[in-house]
């Protein structure tokens, strides 16, 4: 099920997707480090998490642990945009990430690899 991930909880997110299961209380320390939030802000943010099934709560200690990887949290994002910006098109979405920019030979080798494989798996 996709789940939509608002800024303030991909702060979250990012910090237990590079540390792994991390408590309530180390979040909001580094949250007050990196961009001041108070522990209530950090709080209230992990607790949408929670609702939203991002995020699972494992006792004692209020250790959070990510349910939604990077990947999925990338691949809703990245769908969402198509559908929103290039009405669904990919490879609009590619022209328009590439807008006349020359691509090395190593990229462009590797971006015919990638729809090699694609054609493969369908």
């Amino acid at each position: 099920m996709p789940i939509k991930l608002f800024d303030s909880e991909l702060k979250v997110m990012d910090i237990l997707w590079s540390r792994g299961d991390t408590t309530a209380k180390d979040i909001a320390d580094i949250l007050i480090a990196q961009v001041g939030w108070s522990k209530t802000t950090t709080y209230t943010v992990i607790k949408k998490c929670l609702d939203k099934g991002a995020v699972e709560r494992i006792d004692p200690h209020f250790l959070c642990r990510a349910i939604v990887s990077r990947e999925q949290a990338q691949l809703f994002e990245t769908r969402e945009l198509i559908e929103k910006l290039y009405d669904g098109s990919e490879d609009q979405l590619i022209a328009s990430l590439l807008g006349g920019k020359r691509l090395t030979p190593g990229g462009v080798e590797k971006l015919r690899r990638m729809v090699r494989e694609m054609e493969a798996s369908q």
